[in-house]
């Protein structure tokens, strides 16, 4: 599915709902959109959904194939927005894989309602990936990015992402972190409550450190 919601750790299309949104609200749902992009990931996280997680085919986040960006449009345009509080690039792979899309399409969601939110959920290595500036060509389309900080030292990141880019990752997220601050209005960062006390206080001295904001948010299991 390309634009779907979430309720209580479980994933609907958002097909399934009304094409005013009204239903979102009246049945307890946040009233948040998520555009799922692609697949692509440049980590592999030993908690990540992607292989822990079962879904039907109606509502899985594995993407046959990644939508268009006219096909991401279409889709948002059979809908009224007037319910919606936020939108999300958000799914099972980095959003930041698909970057000029993603500005393509966030450009487009403040042309249409410029007073609707968007936030980007990312892992934060879009710099590495691309070996340029990232976080300046977000400023005007995203207003708030939320970053997964994942562990409070490179070693440990590191075994947790298990990403390409080696020990250099750790301190380029968090320096992704603090430019993002020069553009877009909220940087959040984040760790999943599942890591323990301990280590989510090492976070917090990490953010701390480095005038970053840390959320704890719960830890989604089948």
């Amino acid at each position: 599915m390309i634009l779907y919601t979430v309720k209580d750790g479980v994933y609907y299309n958002l097909s399934d709902f009304k094409a005013d949104l009204s239903d979102l609200g009246e049945n307890g749902f946040p009233n948040k959109i998520y555009i799922n992009l692609t697949n692509r990931c440049s980590c592999s996280c030993t908690f990540c959904l992607r292989s822990l997680k079962e879904f039907n085919e109606h509502n899985s986040l594995w993407l046959k194939e990644e939508p268009t960006v006219e096909q991401v449009k279409e889709e948002f345009l059979k809908y009224d927005w007037s319910h919606v509080a936020e939108i999300i690039f958000c799914g099972f792979g980095e959003p930041t894989m698909r970057l000029d899309d993603l500005c393509e399409i966030g450009a487009w969601l403040k042309e249409m309602h410029r007073e609707i939110p968007i936030r980007l959920n990312t892992n934060g290595l879009a710099e590495l990936v691309f070996e340029k500036p990232v976080a300046p060509v977000l400023e005007g389309i995203i207003d708030t990015v939320s970053i997964s900080l994942n562990s409070s030292d490179a070693q440990k990141y590191l075994e947790v992402t298990r990403n390409r880019f080696g020990l250099k990752s750790y301190d380029a997220m968090l320096e992704f972190a603090k430019s993002c601050q020069k553009y877009i209005p909220n940087v959040v960062m984040t760790v999943v409550d599942i890591i323990g006390e301990e280590e989510v206080a090492k976070c917090q001295k990490v953010c701390d450190d480095h005038g970053l904001f840390l959320r704890v948010r719960p830890y989604e299991a089948n």
